[in-house]
């Protein structure tokens, strides 16, 4: 039990990881609170828990629109060091790397300027940033299930041949987890892709058509996954499985 807790206060003391409990706690209160909104009125107290559970998610999700406020210059500096991906040595998955970088580079100025009019300190409109900001956040999120689908061809040929021909040498065992955390990455990517569609205008697939405790079990199921990586590369410190400091908006 002391251990749990010291390992949560780990994770709290870092800005990414708490994010990430932030963003988990979010969609839950999301998903949750959405199942008791459903209910009848006659069951007034649950009703009135659900609908309190919503505001809370609000709130969260305000929380950390305006933590990444802060944000751009880290994402410029990954963006710096990542470069042109001289150090890939497979063309795939460089170009859709250097891309991604490029999406979410965008990502965080659209996001700002949206914001910054709701919050009514700028005069423009915000429908149109908050719509560049969820088509650049969908871009950056299909981009990145192209580049893992890429990553996990490359390693099942690396293991069907046993030798390292795109990438370097490795075990068997690291192999089986590189592969498994691209599957999660792009499980992942796609809840999150599933509501990034849900926010678009309506009449695109099923934009507006999700229920709020069904963008809150996307999104729960996405941020967890994002825990189960975050331990996996703090104990590991993988680079293949890719997570952009804005992945998870």
């Amino acid at each position: 039990m002391e251990q749990s807790v010291e390992s949560l206060v780990r994770l709290l003391e870092s800005y990414r990881g708490r994010d990430k409990v932030i963003r988990t706690v979010c969609y839950g209160s999301q998903l949750i609170g959405g199942f008791l909104s459903r209910k009848a009125e006659a069951d007034v107290a649950s009703h009135r828990l659900g609908k309190s559970l919503l505001l809370f998610s609000a709130q969260l999700s305000q929380c950390r629109t305006v933590l990444r406020l802060f944000d751009d210059l880290s994402m410029l500096a990954y963006s710096h060091g990542y470069g042109l991906g001289a150090g890939e040595e497979d063309a795939g998955v460089r170009w859709i790397s250097v891309l991604t970088n490029v999406a979410d580079q965008l990502y965080y100025p659209c996001e700002h300027i949206a914001w910054a009019a709701d919050a009514e300190l700028i005069r423009v409109e915000s429908g149109k940033w908050w719509l560049f900001s969820t088509v650049l956040w969908g871009t950056s999120l299909l981009l990145g299930i192209f580049r893992s689908l890429r990553v996990l061809l490359l390693l099942k040929k690396n293991h069907s041949d046993k030798i390292s021909v795109v990438y370097f040498s490795c075990s068997r065992s690291w192999l089986r987890r590189q592969m498994q955390g691209e599957v999660l990455s792009i499980f992942s990517s796609m809840a999150d892709l599933s509501n990034a569609i849900h926010w678009m205008p309506p009449g695109f697939l099923w934009a507006g058509r999700f229920p709020n405790w069904l963008v809150g079990l996307m999104g729960t199921v996405s941020s967890l996954i994002g825990l189960i990586q975050m331990n996996a590369c703090d104990s590991d410190q993988s680079d293949s499985m890719y997570s952009s400091p804005h992945s998870e908006a």
